[in-house]
């Protein structure tokens, strides 16, 4: 919900490089909340990340900086809730199957999803709109394989390695927003490279540190 509410306000592009957010809340609520151990490293890793963001969040629709744009902050609690459930899943899940797992998180928000489409003009542009159609199965095919599937190997991933692990992923999500951002004639400008690029500096120092410990 917060995404696609974020995303009526932001460029897609924009979105997936504030989705490389994940790891960096993934460990720090390991750390205060699962009592993952945490090192000085990675504390600069994060205040990185945090300037990057930060920087985002006052970059204006030609570029420039201007006043905060709050549907930032809706991308930033997404990838909190991220961090909050590849923590839980390890901790509390890991004897239950990903597929059990995925279907009981989707069928928990159906109902209240349905509520929610029901109380707006949802059946009367389905009626009368003439792309209304083509635009529901497009939703569709989100909703199963970009949501449902994608899920699925997640949470997968989680019990195969460690949740900050499994997070890493998000790595790939910049890139991929970016190129079919670019594809659909989104703007994205200088000060979005250089937000995205201190992002994954932290999380790249993080990660570096990671490796580091398991080696010891």
């Amino acid at each position: 919900i917060l995404f696609a509410l974020a995303e009526t306000k932001l460029e897609s592009s924009l979105t997936g490089i504030l989705n490389a957010l994940s790891p960096l809340f993934t460990l720090l609520i390991g750390v205060y909340v699962f009592r993952y151990r945490i090192r000085f490293i990675q504390v600069l890793g994060i205040i990185i990340g945090f300037i990057g963001t930060l920087g985002l969040c006052f970059v204006n629709s030609t570029g420039g900086i201007g006043s905060m744009n709050l549907y930032v902050w809706l991308v930033v609690i997404a990838t909190i809730c991220y961090g909050i459930s590849l923590n839980f899943i390890k901790a509390y899940l890991s004897g239950i199957s990903s597929l059990i797992i995925t279907s009981l998180a989707i069928f928990s928000i159906g109902p209240f999803a349905l509520i929610y489409l029901f109380s707006t003009d949802f059946l009367f542009i389905l009626k009368n709109h003439p792309g209304a159609s083509a635009s529901l199965g497009y939703l569709s095919l989100l909703g199963v394989f970009g949501t449902a599937v994608g899920l699925w190997l997640y949470t997968r991933l989680v019990m195969m390695t460690t949740p900050f692990f499994a997070s890493i992923v998000t790595y790939m999500i910049p890139v991929v927003a970016i190129f079919w951002g670019l594809l659909d004639n989104e703007s994205l400008y200088p000060l979005h490279i250089a937000g995205m690029i201190l992002i994954l500096l932290g999380i790249y120092i993080i990660n570096k540190s990671e490796n580091i410990k398991h080696k010891f």
